[in-house]
């Protein structure tokens, strides 16, 4: 008689919509608590998974002390806010995501998991700029036996229609960390975003869909789902819309549905929050609480699903061994 698989257990903070969570699940692991500062995102990952453990909370006032199930968890994982770019590291609101990287790295001397997953944007991995940096995360946690790996990697790589590079943090103490390789591109062509939207785009009349699903003919750029601070929902700064103009995108808003019958036929058509979440590789039956800045932003900034999957299972892969 075959054994049942094993299951690990995670921490996750930073939980946002649920991207890496999901993921993360997909991979053998099931989180014992989830936090989140933001009532949508708690909402959104309340009405999903029922039987997860959700608690809105700012990671930088958490105490694990009350929430005791946290301490020896296999796995403490985050999708970290993005950590500015060094073009916007001197602004003054830069500082609340450096707080919250350092907190997780905390974290992790309080409750001790057995590995750690943070992801950030893919500079905190490859530039200079951030190299004392990631020279004090790595010194914080060797002072708890932990090596860390780490690395960028495509979404495009792993399925998802979209080039959206990711930085990850892995840490593990021998033997695991030895044990542990990063997953390599599984080899197949991510769907373009025609392939992944077409349906989609056609499914109210919309007479353009078949040609325009033809000319959309590869996956997207990266989502960007903006500040909470400021201004609404868009596909992001002027570089990002024209590139999704060039795949027939129209990125200056986000749209409250898709296409319909009377629309002209070379009509530049908007986003809608569901394709958006399409393109992240957020399952048709994962449903988003909020309005549509809200869940535009709650999308924007997920870790696509299949990505966490696959760097989830090489960590359980190693922590197996």
């Amino acid at each position: 008689m075959a054994m049942p698989p094993i299951r690990f257990t995670s921490f996750e903070i930073c939980a946002g919509a649920g991207g890496q969570a999901l993921g993360l699940e997909q991979a053998g692991f099931d989180p014992v608590l989830l936090i989140d500062s933001n009532a949508h995102c708690c909402r959104t990952l309340h009405q999903n998974r029922p039987h997860w453990n959700v608690l809105q909370a700012d990671v930088m006032d958490f105490d694990p002390a009350e929430h005791d199930k946290v301490y020896d968890v296999d796995l403490l994982s985050g999708g970290l806010p993005r950590v500015k770019s060094a073009a916007t590291i001197q602004r003054a609101d830069s500082d609340t995501e450096w707080k919250l990287l350092q907190a997780a790295v905390w974290m992790a001397h309080s409750v001790q998991p057995r590995a750690v997953l943070l992801e950030n944007v893919p500079e905190l991995v490859t530039s200079e700029k951030y190299a004392s940096d990631r020279e004090w995360i790595e010194e914080c946690l060797s002072d708890q036996g932990y090596r860390c790996s780490w690395q960028v990697l495509n979404s495009a790589d792993f399925g998802v229609p979209q080039y959206r590079k990711q930085g990850f943090l892995v840490a593990l103490r021998d033997p695991h960390h030895s044990a542990f390789r990063w997953p390599e591109p599984n080899g197949t062509f991510a769907p373009t975003v025609g392939e992944a939207l077409g349906s989609s785009m056609a499914s109210r009349g919309w007479p353009g869909a078949s040609a325009w699903a033809a000319a959309a003919n590869k996956p997207g750029p990266a989502l960007v789902g903006g500040s909470d601070k400021r201004g609404g929902a868009d596909l992001g700064p002027t570089g990002q819309k024209k590139a999704w103009a060039r795949l027939g995108v129209e990125g200056k808003s986000i749209a409250d549905d898709v296409p319909g019958p009377h629309d002209p036929i070379d009509l530049l058509p908007m986003l809608d929050v569901r394709q958006a979440a399409t393109l992240q590789s957020f399952p048709t039956d994962w449903t988003f609480h909020g309005r549509k800045t809200s869940v535009y932003r709650q999308v924007g900034h997920a870790s696509p699903p299949p990505v966490a999957e696959a760097v989830g299972k090489r960590i359980a892969q190693a922590l197996s061994r």
